[in-house]
């Protein structure tokens, strides 16, 4: 069984809060004819957006860290396996 890492939830809350946000201002906009409440739901589904593409990033630069790590793991295993033949040579 896989689990799912905490960001994602942090994420999803964040998002729908923010699209919350920009649905519930551009109703007031409308229904007041506020242009100032229109340009406040553009910024939230903006930063929304910012959001999801910011974390997606962030997802991709974990998978390379955790590879680099495999990597420098698997070179460390030579090296000792390395030394380990040269002790028993001597």
């Amino acid at each position: 069984m896989m689990r799912r890492p905490a960001g994602r939830a942090l994420t999803t809350v964040a998002v729908a809060s923010l699209l919350l946000d920009a649905l519930l201002l551009a109703y007031g906009g409308v229904a007041w004819h506020r242009s100032g409440l229109l340009a406040g739901a553009g910024a939230c589904t903006a930063l929304a957006v910012v959001v999801v593409l910011v974390w997606r990033r962030y997802r991709r630069v974990l998978v390379d860290i955790a590879a680099a790590r495999r990597e420098m793991r698997d070179e460390v295993r030579s090296i000792r396996d390395l030394l380990e033949q040269n002790r028993l040579r001597d």
